[in-house]
């Protein structure tokens, strides 16, 4: 026997899920069980208000009745519409191909408040204020009151223009930080949603918060301070619902009291300040008044949309212990430099002691330069330092609130104490994705790349999609999302994190349709347009998310606004192709820090060819999202677009002989990769790509355009081997040269520092950039094997297939799919290769199990041929390829 269960039930892709405003939610779950091609055939879901509804046979909101049907992720409930503030649970029942059944166990989800009039809640903050160019202390805000009957649940509603951290009764709420995550407020604000039962008592309780500049009022980029607010303000509502049923909200109003604190600067960029000789004992418990403090003003309601947070919130998610400690005097004064081993992002916890007033210094870079020193040249204008004055006494422990930094050495300066290993600890944040992959093979240095990804992808995921966490920027620049999206999705589950995401770019899109070069936009980039490669990750990201998750809601829920973009590619677009100088409004980026030869960042690779192709590129993937939406007269028009657009492209770019004007790299890969060459004119395409690589002694010079596509359009089309020679390149321009100079995450230029040059260009040269860290899917995909089928996306249908050199010796990818556990672990011996592979209960595969000719491929010591459940589809001249069902498989070829 080989029992079937029902887990991981989760409802729009969380678990027990608080405060949702999606008015119909979809529920997945996964089965498991080790049979062999053990899937599900049909479900039936129950929901109800309360457990003892949904354990009996009675009061159920919705039944689905059995439905044959393998489905199991995005199943969108279907009773009576749900209200603010419901609580729904539910359990489904699945069953197997051989009749068998088995039963989740009970989940819930809670709705968030879905009409603005559920807000009672005023906007309150402090009458202080800084200006344009200074920060103010952080306001503290508090109220008192009182419950006379016993509480059977309460919920915590809140918000911010700026950041927040909210207490209650002396406890802090929740464990997120930097809430609510950056939007553009002035068209939408998010909330977040606390079960705060347990907190409260009864008689006197106190509810406040603290609150920082932000995002909202803070520096942002290098567009200054008080982009979209002039102070700190929150909105807050606590709902309390009595055991006798009654209700009760506190909100936040003019009887709330205000003051300032410790925090006297709280700037994302900048850092932050606290004296804690100005802290505020008890503030948070009732009676806890002391001092000075006043009414809260009260502002005038804001137009912006409040929305439920649908993505993950950013966390402390590990700790750094320093790997070495070192000191330097000055005068007499001594500065310690810690080296905490890794490019990480978030802050310090400091751990000091020593009288009171005095005053140390915390300073973050990412580099040292040629004497030792911090390296603080490529921050810009960021100053990146935090202070903390001592309250005095025993050991005092702090870290900053409202700030985070990019950095893997601390400079601690005006301490007397001793230091040790424990007076600084790094804290790391991001984003609280789930972990879903593991990389790993034979090559360390492949090895320390695929860690500098994952760490580069978890200091630029902190909200939103950023291009670099340390300098004055920190930008959700859309060219690095799309670029990285799919290698992304493999390390971490990032559908909610680009679902809120690819709204921001939505909510940033302009009237004409265009996508900006950031999202959100606060008026960084003087043009609207984001140009090719920029702007299009408003459709590449949307169906990236779908392949990777078989999210069809987001793309009919984006499906509007990719419309209106491609239809403002039509309109500023002449004859099928993408002319600079015929839209004022188009500044575009070419490839962006390509080394083709061209003295600017933009490389040499033409603007209107780079424009061209990814005008083909989107229109092409929007009528392939027409037909995943039913939609085939629209997908018949965006084809026929899309092959004039292709057309165009031929005619204007591609030379008699087969070769394409301007020849670089990026041009080519382009060209291929988005299928716009006849195919005639394919293979010498191909070879004037190879020839270039060859020439420049196997190093690539593509930018950030060209440089996610080279790899695959190598492997796709015969060159493998020089794929796997730009992979193992380790002098620059390459992927591997940063680690043999000792890099932990990835840089932003290929080169970012030389032993000829020294540091690139300080006005741009990140050192924690992971643009280039695309390469990561062709590792997954190419070296581990795991990859996807369009035609069944979500890993419904999975395609394993690795494709090993003859240097690489072993490899393992895996995956944490929505059905469950994906794995590919490989191992070439001398006289043999073996194979073993996980699919996941109710998914099928295709395995292309490298096998010359003649090879005799064995499953479980047996003849491949002889093993139930493992079909040959065909052999070819390297491969033998089979369909199976889920399970466990041992292949041995030889």
């Amino acid at each position: 026997m080989n029992p079937f269960s029902v887990i991981a039930p989760r409802c729009e892709y969380r678990e027990n899920p608080c405060g949702l405003d999606a008015p119909w939610p979809r529920l997945s779950w996964q089965l498991r069980c080790q049979r062999r091609g053990a899937r599900q055939t049909a479900y039936r879901i129950i929901a109800a208000e309360t457990e003892a509804a949904l354990a009996g046979d009675y009061g159920w909101l919705w039944d689905s009745g059995r439905v044959e049907s393998d489905q199991s992720i995005h199943i969108a409930y279907a009773g009576p519409a749900l209200v603010s503030r419901q609580r729904v649970y539910w359990q489904v029942t699945a069953w197997d191909e051989r009749g068998g059944q088995a039963q989740s166990e009970p989940a819930w989800w809670e709705m968030g408040l879905l009409k603005r009039s559920d807000w009672q809640a005023q906007w309150i903050g402090a009458a202080f204020m800084g200006g344009p160019h200074t920060t103010s202390p952080a306001p503290y805000v508090r109220k008192e009151f009182e419950l006379v009957k016993p509480v059977a649940s309460a919920r915590l509603y809140v918000t911010a223009l700026g950041l927040y951290e909210c207490h209650l009764n002396g406890a802090r709420v929740g464990e997120d930080v930097l809430t609510p995550g950056w939007t553009d407020y002035v068209k939408r604000v998010q909330y977040q949603t606390y079960e705060v039962t347990a907190l409260l008592r009864p008689g006197p309780n106190t509810i406040g918060a603290i609150l920082g500049d932000g995002w909202a009022v803070g520096h942002l980029a290098w567009t200054g301070r008080q982009r979209y607010a002039d102070r700190p303000r929150l909105l807050a509502q606590l709902s309390v619902t009595y055991t006798d049923g009654s209700f009760e909200s506190i909100v936040t109003d003019g009887t709330w009291q205000a003051s300032s604190g410790p925090i006297l600067e709280s700037d994302l960029l900048m850092g932050e300040s606290y004296d804690a000789r100005r802290e505020l004992p008890g503030w948070d418990l009732p009676g806890g008044a002391a001092g000075h403090w006043c009414s809260a003003q009260v502002f005038v309601e804001a137009s912006a949309a409040l929305s439920a947070t649908n993505g993950p919130t950013v966390r402390r998610q590990e700790e750094l212990r320093p790997v070495a400690i070192r000191e330097r005097r000055e005068y007499t004064r001594s500065h310690w430099l810690f080296d905490l081993g890794q490019n990480m992002v978030g802050w310090v916890r400091l751990k000091v002691h020593g009288p009171a007033g005095a005053t140390v210094t915390l300073k973050y870079a990412e580099m040292l330069d040629a004497n030792g020193r911090l390296y603080t040249a490529n921050l810009r204008t960021a100053r990146s330092t935090d202070h903390y004055t001592l309250q005095g006494g025993p050991e005092e422990v702090w870290e900053p609130r409202f700030t985070y930094h990019g950095f893997r050495y601390v400079e601690l300066s005006g301490y007397a104490g001793v230091v040790n290993s424990d007076t600084v600890t790094g804290i790391v944040i991001y984003s609280n994705a789930p972990t879903t992959g593991v990389f790993e093979c034979s090559d360390p240095l492949i090895n320390q790349l695929q860690r500098n990804i994952v760490w580069s992808q978890k200091g630029n995921f902190v909200d939103v999609p950023t291009d670099c966490p340390q300098r004055d920027e920190r930008l959700g620049w859309t060219a690095d999302a799309q670029i990285f999206i799919r290698t992304a999705a493999f390390n971490q589950e990032i559908a909610g994190f680009f679902t809120k995401w690819t709204r921001d770019l939505e909510d940033a899109q302009s009237a004409e349709g265009a996508y900006p070069a950031v999202a959100p936009n606060p008026g960084a980039w003087p043009t609207l347009d984001g140009g090719p490669a920029w702007a299009d990750a408003g459709i590449i990201c949307p169906w990236t998310v779908y392949l990777c998750y078989g999210d069809k809601h987001l793309l009919a829920e984006r499906y509007p606004s990719m419309q209106r973009f491609v239809g403002f590619l039509a309109a500023t677009s002449r004859d099928g192709l993408r002319y600079y100088a015929d839209y004022p409004g188009w500044h575009g980026f070419g490839d962006w820090l390509a080394l083709d030869g061209s003295p600017s960042r933009e490389g040499s690779t033409s603007k209107e060819l780079i424009g061209t192709a990814f005008f083909a590129h989107s229109a092409r993937l929007l009528a392939r999202i027409a037909e995943v939406l039913g939609r085939t007269e629209e997908a018949g028009r965006y084809h026929a677009l899309a092959d004039e657009v292709r057309d165009a492209f031929g005619r204007r770019y591609l030379r008699p002989d087969g070769t394409l004007t301007g020849e670089t790299q990026t041009a080519y890969v382009l060209a291929l990769h988005f299928d716009l060459l006849p195919e005639s004119a394919q293979a010498v395409a191909l070879s004037a790509l190879a020839h270039d690589i060859e020439q420049r002694g196997h190093h690539l010079s593509t930018g950030f355009v060209g440089t996610p596509y080279i790899n695959w359009v190598l492997g796709d089309n015969g060159h493998l081997g020089l794929a796997y020679a730009l992979l193992r390149q380790t002098t620059w321009p390459s992927w591997l040269y940063p680690i043999t100079q000792g890099a932990t995450s990835l840089w932003e230029r290929w080169d970012g520092w030389t032993h000829t040059k020294g540091f690139q260009d300080a006005n741009m040269n990140s050192f924690n950039h992971y643009a280039y860290g695309a390469i990561g899917a062709w590792l997954y995909a190419v070296v581990g094997g795991i990859d996807l089928d369009p035609d069944q996306p979500g890993y419904k249908h999975i395609v394993m297939r690795p494709r090993p050199d003859q240097q690489m010796t072993s490899a393992t990818a895996e995956l944490q799919s929505l059905y469950g556990l994906i794995r590919s672990t490989w191992q070439a011996h001398p006289d043999h290769f073996e194979w073993q592979v996980t699919i996941p209960a109710n998914t099928w595969a295709t395995l292309h199990v490298p096998a010359k000719a003649g090879a005799v491929v064995r499953e479980g010591g047996a003849p491949v041929d002889q093993v139930p459940g493992v079909s040959l589809v065909r052999r070819e001249a390297e491969t033998a390829i089979y369909n199976v069902g889920a399970g466990n498989y041992h292949f041995m070829v030889g």
